[in-house]
């Protein structure tokens, strides 16, 4: 029997506000409202507003914390100051991934993690199985939060009168507690996942609703739109940003990925460490790489990459960028190939995959 879809604290939001609600990862999710391209846009020149309240979060505190979180994930974590957050990530111990994380250190000996929806209880899990006889307590507090990213070029004079956080001096990947439309005990985060500038903001999940409505109100004047999972990922795939599962996985590392920047081996022994490191010494036997068609078809998940006759990768993630107006993609390649001509297989139609040197979007 099929469990039914989890839903956020803004489920009814959501209804009212016209979206159009899909499974992912276990929830029940807007996709759009408007229109995915519309929303997108909206991102790029003014404002979106999503609901990521799907994301898990834990709390990880106690004397070894930092300790701990610098042995289990592969970037440098005790350095990290207080006030700001870090991208990092879980790996195995042969190099595939748990999953990709931000860590924000509330304190000396505290830090809270946000998870990928469709892994925070493995994470979680996980995490407690690596703590042995670390003083640390790991405490799941993904019932506690709602989280909305409010992301585009008009995110601090949309959120500005609304919070007492001192937007101004968040550099990025900075963070503040503050009360965001009257509503305390709010975490405002200069991070996003869009390539856009803007926020994430935690707060109290009894709170969502009546945030969600004043920053909509506040930015409706400035162009603001709500936005769904499908603007969500075709401004990821334009900014390069991974998603679990596609650009990073058990079977795909950090270093096949590109996220080499995010490996610290200087800092000491971490789980996962020694197959990274002959990974990142020899090269790995294949890597993930930002791709663009001149074609209007779009190469979805498992479309085969070609080199001649034979197969030399798949697709992993593929959408329209409605910033280019063309399609745009990952796929994990055989290293050795990617000197060579690549072309998609589009059910018998060859497409020339034209590799890009870096983010479309920056």
């Amino acid at each position: 029997m099929t469990a039914p879809l989890a839903r956020t604290p803004l489920h009814a939001f959501h209804a009212a506000h016209g979206a159009r609600l899909v499974p992912f990862a276990g929830w029940e999710m807007p996709v759009q409202y408007t229109g995915i391209i519309e929303e997108h846009l909206a991102v790029r020149r003014a404002a979106g507003l999503f609901d990521v309240s799907h994301m898990g979060e834990c709390r990880v505190t106690g004397p070894d914390a930092a300790a701990f979180l610098d042995r289990v994930m592969t970037n440098a974590m005790a350095g990290i100051p207080v006030g700001m957050a870090r991208y990092t990530i879980l790996c195995q111990p042969d190099g595939g991934c748990v999953d990709d994380l931000i860590v924000y250190r509330l304190g000396a000996e505290e830090f809270l993690i946000c998870l990928n929806a469709s892994n925070a209880a493995k994470d979680i899990a996980w995490l407690r199985s690596q703590a042995g006889g670390d003083r640390v307590t790991i405490a799941d507090e993904c019932a506690r939060w709602a989280q909305l990213a409010l992301q585009g070029p008009e995110a601090d004079a949309i959120l500005g009168p609304l919070t007492d956080a001192p937007l101004a001096a968040l550099r990025r990947f900075g963070f503040a507690t503050a009360t965001v439309a009257g509503a305390a005990g709010c975490l405002v985060s200069r991070t996003g996942y869009t390539g856009s500038p803007g926020f994430e903001i935690y707060l109290p999940a009894g709170s969502a609703t009546a945030v969600a409505e004043a920053l909509l109100a506040a930015g409706k004047p400035r162009g603001l739109l709500l936005a769904g999972l499908g603007a969500r990922d075709s401004l990821r795939l334009e900014a390069g940003y991974p998603l679990y599962g596609h650009e990073i996985s058990e079977t795909i590392s950090p270093i096949q990925a590109g996220l080499g920047w995010a490996v610290k081996f200087a800092k000491g022994e971490f789980v996962g460490r020694a197959a990274l490191l002959r990974q990142h010494e020899a090269g790995p036997a294949s890597k993930v790489a930002l791709f663009s068609l001149s074609d209007r078809r779009i190469a979805r998940q498992g479309t085969p990459v070609m080199a001649g006759e034979r197969k030399v990768g798949e697709v992993l993630s593929g959408t329209l960028s409605p910033l280019l107006n063309k399609p745009i993609g990952t796929a994990l390649v055989e290293a050795a190939a990617l000197g060579g001509r690549l072309e998609v297989d589009l059910r018998g139609h060859r497409v020339a995959l034209e590799l890009a040197p870096g983010p479309f979007v920056k």
